[in-house]
């Protein structure tokens, strides 16, 4: 392993690691899908029209929980069953 991808293997590892990382991309996603939808005043069918205000807010959603997951992927253990000398 290089040194270029060091830092991303870890993300990969476990299928904890891979499943955040997954969830951290898609809240990313949908996060910025919210600030746009906000930003052109669009409207979605449930929740109906939405305005600059409650697009900023769905976009800050969408990225504190990316981020709350893309932490969990590259800092916690796998869990139980995995007798790492602990």
């Amino acid at each position: 392993m290089t040194n270029s991808t060091a830092g991303l293997s870890g993300l990969f590892e476990t299928r904890f690691s891979t499943g955040a990382t997954v969830i951290a991309a898609l809240a990313l996603v949908l996060g910025v899908a919210f600030g746009v939808m906000g930003y052109q005043e669009m409207s979605l069918p449930l929740a109906g029209d939405l305005s600059i205000i409650t697009g900023t807010v769905g976009l800050f959603f969408g990225l504190f929980f990316a981020l709350v997951a893309f932490v969990a992927a590259v800092y916690m253990d796998p869990g139980f069953g995995d007798d790492q000398g602990h």
